[in-house]
């Protein structure tokens, strides 16, 4: 597994721990807890999921200066408390400093999120911009 170059301080418990860490590929995973839940049935927020997402797109780019710029997303099937969420990033273009990458969360065998997420590196730290 490579290094981890970007976001390694992020809370696992938060937004994921690192599975796979290839070249272009980042496979994270999170177990939804009951902080997360929004309502007396167990449902987990939205922003959990997509927060999952948006880890795994900034480590399958792996830059540390690498930043979300857009996301195009859709929500297939909610997530309840309990629930082991996989995701995974794929890098499928770069131009200049634009990377394109596909994204997806599944719980088991069921999607739950799916999308596309365009991810920015940087010359320096957004924060020094």
């Amino acid at each position: 597994m490579e290094k981890v170059k970007t976001h390694y301080k992020a809370d696992p418990g938060l937004l994921g721990r690192p599975v796979i860490l290839e070249n272009g590929k980042a496979v994270i995973e999170l177990t939804a807890t009951r902080e997360m839940v929004v309502d007396d049935r167990g449902l987990v927020h939205g922003g959990f999921t997509f927060g999952l997402a948006d880890h795994a797109a900034m480590l399958a780019v792996n830059d540390p200066y690498v930043v979300l710029g857009s996301a195009d997303v859709k929500f297939t099937a909610p997530v309840k408390v309990g629930d082991i969420m996989v995701a995974t990033g794929l890098v499928k273009s770069v131009k200049g400093k634009r990377c394109d990458v596909s994204v997806e969360v599944s719980v088991d065998d069921r999607v739950v999120l799916r999308g596309y997420m365009a991810c920015y590196v940087l010359e320096r730290h957004v924060l020094d911009a």
